[in-house]
């Protein structure tokens, strides 16, 4: 849905109306400016606790705290006016019970403005959701490969390409789906089985790592701009910012060193009255 011109903020049934009508586009976002830059093209920017690698530098993101979240959602809140915002509940604060998950997103919601706010969540998690969604939350589901399960499943791993996971994957989309998720991420699966999920969820389903079949993509931004010299196997990349960045470091300190920066361009003259 192409935002430019539009005067108003994407909402949650516009994007569920967007299913088998028109691909999604969603983009992370941790920081004003990129959630500014990213804005006018995307229909959804997503705060993953992702920020947790990729801005803070942590081994994985099970260690984001609840407070990261909500600095950086206000942050991407601030900064974009079109597209719907959802900020991950990072692992530890929705999974004890339903209360729980509800006073967090209650706190997600009012302290960063977000529209939305998405659980990695399979079976077990699934009267979760409905209690959220029944009491005014719009919940984004995550299926198949769960960054927070890094430690049960030994690393990042992905899922559906055994029998055994394409029926268990199967079912966690469709607990969410009947649990009243308004979307459903689709991460690391098997391409035939993320075309057989689409087809199956009332939800649009965006993938990373799945089909094109899916109703929408997602990408980390910092991958796809090439900031990291490594990328999973998924990741197209659109630029090469970590060349590019390097390469203006590098002659910014070699200008600081020869004494030619700063030059009469960038610094202040004395302007005598009279």
């Amino acid at each position: 849905m192409s935002k430019q011109g539009s005067s108003r903020r994407l909402t949650v049934p516009d994007i569920r109306a967007l299913k088998g009508r028109e691909k999604i586009v969603c983009l992370t976002a941790y920081t004003a400016p990129i959630a500014a830059l990213l804005d006018p093209h995307v229909d959804l920017l997503l705060v993953g606790d992702s920020l947790g690698m990729v801005v803070h530098g942590l081994p994985t993101p099970t260690a984001v705290t609840l407070e990261m979240m909500i600095l950086h959602g206000q942050a991407v809140v601030r900064a974009s006016l079109h597209a719907l915002v959802v900020v991950d509940l990072p692992f530890g604060t929705f999974e004890a019970s339903p209360e729980q998950a509800y006073l967090t997103s209650v706190r997600v919601l009012k302290e960063t403005g977000c529209q939305a706010v998405k659980i990695e969540a399979g079976e077990a998690l699934a009267d979760t959701v409905a209690f959220l969604v029944q009491r005014g939350v719009p919940v984004m589901g995550h299926v198949g490969l769960r960054p927070q399960a890094v430690h049960i499943d030994g690393g990042f791993k992905a899922k559906g390409r055994t029998n055994d996971e394409r029926t268990r994957v199967i079912a966690e989309a469709q607990a969410v789906d009947e649990a009243g998720c308004f979307s459903i991420v689709l991460e690391g699966v098997a391409e035939s089985l993320a075309e057989e999920i689409t087809r199956a969820v009332r939800a649009p389903t965006v993938g990373i790592g799945a089909s094109p079949s899916c109703d929408g993509q997602i990408l980390v931004t910092d991958d796809m701009l090439g900031v990291f010299e490594w990328t999973p196997k998924f990741v197209r990349r659109y630029a090469d910012l970590r060349s590019t960045i390097s390469d203006a470091v590098a002659q910014y300190a070699s200008d600081v060193r020869a004494a030619t920066f700063p030059g009469n361009a960038e610094v202040y003259r004395f302007k005598p009255k009279g």
